[in-house]
């Protein structure tokens, strides 16, 4: 059975095993490693490897077309017929799929399919880890413990169907995440980074970061609840706005369920959101984001569609000079609505036109403001507005005339994106983040930092 062992054999051995009237199967070979740290020193490293098979079945019937899907982790030879065989009772013991489509066909070979699968290793840390003990070395002079952990992964994704689509994708994802503590463990501030590859991440750069936001963080300031001028760092608007790309479904605001549904019927596509000329955007070969180029689809939802399967991805603009553009809709949820079919893409990025960093906004500011470094603990509270409410975290620092000057308390905030879009005076320039809350499912952002006039800090929060 080892003659079968090879990813794409193990596709071509389940659509041959299938007696289906359709068949999609997703092999997907996964590779990571990771190091940890803790006071300056490292304390773990490891290496993993894995394999996730998901066998789609499609049965024709007289009322229509069933779906049944089944996956299984650490997929052998011998667990094939078994998996085929599970999917198609699946699928003959469910009802008609409202979401039903002919399975996509075209291309029917990606280059690389038949090739040996992508992995990573430790060798991925090979200059990070030595540039991270120069950092460990600093941090001990400088009297600052450093924390946190590095991860990369390799998933290399094979999908055929039994329409001929053979397709391949590889793709790498990195995050590090740095935090920097006082010895009395009283003042602590974050980084973190987004990388394919970590040749692009320099420890010595985060942690001389760390140590200024330290260094603002020996004054501190008690300030109430309250709106405040606030500048948000790319980090904490990606979190924000990934949110906003998840409860973007044309379906459901069309339902009117959404903050995107319009009052009497309909969607708010054309709609104006900003006076800023914001592009929210996603495309499958950004430069530095690249994602999967065709929908790798393991479930169906709002937002999906297992029928969907290797359907090309395009760039879209969802936001376009401000304007709502494009609401995420699946072939079947496109013929509902009457809107353009528009998968979601796995990235996002938002143009604002500006040219300033954070730190020349910051520079700019006139009066009194806040900066925060992240936000955490992201829950919605009302779909209708997307009102979300959550924490800051790892320092919220108040700016002066240009200056920091200290350390503010945490705040629970009440704020929605789609508001904040509306209400924001400035967009800084756009580069690549990772986002704090939602890195464990989403790393491929390049945001702006914004300038909020009057951001809602609802409460005063006694977190760290």
């Amino acid at each position: 059975m080892s003659r079968v062992s090879k990813p794409h054999e193990i596709v071509e051995r389940a659509l041959d095993l299938s007696t289906a009237d359709g068949c999609v199967v997703i092999a997907e070979e996964n590779s990571s490693a990771n190091l940890r740290w803790a006071g300056n020193a490292l304390t773990t490293n490891g290496v993993t490897r894995g394999r996730t098979l998901t066998v789609i079945a499609t049965v024709d019937g007289a009322r229509g077309t069933a779906s049944g899907v089944v996956s299984r982790s650490a997929v052998t030879p011998d667990d094939l017929e078994p998996l085929v065989r599970a999917a198609e009772a699946a699928a003959r013991g469910a009802g008609p799929a409202e979401d039903a489509q002919p399975l996509v066909s075209g291309v029917p070979v990606s280059p690389g399919f038949t090739d040996a699968p992508a992995e990573t290793g430790s060798e991925v840390f090979g200059d990070f880890a030595p540039a991270l003990g120069d950092s460990f070395a600093r941090a001990r002079s400088g009297s600052r413990g450093l924390y946190g952990f590095a991860h990369h992964e390799m998933t290399s994704t094979y999908l055929g169907t039994s329409t001929g689509l053979r397709l391949r994708h590889d793709q790498p994802n990195g995050t590090l995440e740095l935090n920097a503590k006082s010895p009395d463990r009283t003042r602590s501030a974050w980084a973190g980074r987004a990388t394919r590859d970590f040749t692009d991440v320099d420890p010595a750069e985060l942690d001389a970061e760390l140590a200024r936001r330290l260094r603002w963080a020996e004054r501190r300031v008690e300030l109430p609840a309250g709106r405040y001028e606030t500048l948000l760092p790319p980090t904490a608007v990606a979190d924000l706005l990934i949110y906003q790309y998840w409860s973007a479904s044309a379906r459901d605001a069309a339902e009117g369920r959404t903050v995107f549904s319009r009052p009497g019927g309909g969607t708010r596509i054309g709609e104006k959101l900003s006076e800023l000329p914001l592009t929210l955007r996603g495309d499958p070969h950004e430069p530095g984001l690249e994602s999967a180029p065709f929908v790798i689809a393991h479930s169906s939802g709002d937002d999906s569609s297992v029928f969907d399967n290797g359907l090309p991805l395009e760039p879209t603009r969802w936001i376009e000079d401000g304007r709502l553009e494009r609401l995420t809709t699946t072939r079947h949820s496109a013929g509902l609505t009457g809107l353009p079919v528009a998968p979601t893409v796995d990235n996002l990025v938002l143009d604002g036109g500006g040219e300033r960093s954070l730190e020349e906004m910051v520079a700019a500011t006139t009066g009194r403001a806040l900066l925060l470094t992240c936000l955490w603990y992201i829950r919605e509270v009302d779909p209708a507005s997307l009102l979300l409410t959550g924490l800051t975290r790892d320092g919220v620092y108040l700016v002066e005339d240009g200056e920091v000057v200290g350390e503010v308390n945490n705040f629970r905030f009440n704020e929605s994106p789609v508001g904040l879009l509306s209400r924001a005076s400035e967009a800084g320039r756009t580069e690549r983040t990772l986002p704090r809350e939602w890195g464990d499912y989403f790393t491929r952002a390049a945001m702006p930092a914004l300038r909020v006039p009057d951001f809602h800090m609802s409460s005063v929060s006694r977190g760290v």
